[in-house]
């Protein structure tokens, strides 16, 4: 699953539709969003741990303006949040190292000089001010695990060849890694619904229903059509911005 990132971000299954282009500000945090994802890979941050750094970084600007802190600053601070919320720590210089490396390609690693240690003290600073805006409320609750039962028990819904042949587990889980491009405010088990039934479509598979109920209201039942086509538009929306971004 790690080794899918940004898989369904380059697939041209979904095209960009004409229209204006994002505004800078937007832009820029799907940039850095790619960053926190690209570096935390580097990192050998697992799933859940990466999807907090991101949230993090989502949640802090929307409290704060771009114009006023460096959004990679923040970055390489929710990164290094996130590893200690999720139990999964990274050392400061590594952080520093890998994010100097994706920013600055070709350059060697920084010296242990004082360029390096105010680097160090900036990412602790800013840790300290994310927290303080969050309120201290880190801790989120992300759809992996509603995607992972969800797909067990699609796989025992559907026909077995039909399963192993295609690659819906890759798919899902590399749309789930997307989404953090953007910040989705649902429920984390309405969102791995919807990317199921997103990636379902893409790949142009059917999948029976239970009696009168569809596939999806077995998984869920408190999710309501309207709610997974509300969320696919937010999904699709990030996906156009790969295209207006590159």
């Amino acid at each position: 699953m790690e080794s899918c990132v940004g898989l369904a971000l380059k697939k041209p299954s979904l095209d960009a539709e004409p229209g204006p282009r994002p505004d800078p500000d937007t832009r820029t945090h799907f940039r850095v969003c790619r960053f926190i994802m690209e570096t935390g890979v580097k990192l050998g941050m697992c799933s859940e741990p990466l999807a907090t750094a991101c949230t993090v970084y989502h949640r802090f600007f929307q409290c704060c303006s771009p114009h006023v802190f460096e959004p990679h600053l923040v970055a390489m601070a929710a990164i290094y949040l996130a590893g200690k919320v999720e139990e999964q720590h990274l050392r400061t210089r590594d952080i520093i190292n890998v994010c100097h490396r994706y920013l600055n390609p070709g350059s060697d690693p920084l010296e242990l000089d004082s360029r390096f240690w105010d680097l160090r003290d900036s990412i602790v600073q800013c840790e300290l001010l994310v927290l303080r805006v969050l309120k201290f409320q880190v801790s989120f609750q992300h759809p992996h695990k509603y995607l992972l039962h969800y797909l067990l028990s699609l796989k025992a819904l559907m026909n077995r060849h039909a399963w192993d042949r295609t690659p819906i587990a890759v798919t899902t889980w590399a749309m789930l890694r997307d989404s953090y491009h953007g910040s989705l405010c649902h429920p984390p088990q309405h969102v791995a619904v919807a990317i199921l039934y997103l990636a379902l479509q893409t790949l142009g598979v059917e999948v029976p229903g239970e009696g009168e109920r569809e596939w999806w209201q077995v998984l869920s039942d408190d999710i309501t059509k309207q709610a997974i086509d509300d969320i696919i538009v937010e999904l699709i929306q990030i996906y156009n911005m790969d295209a207006k971004c590159t």
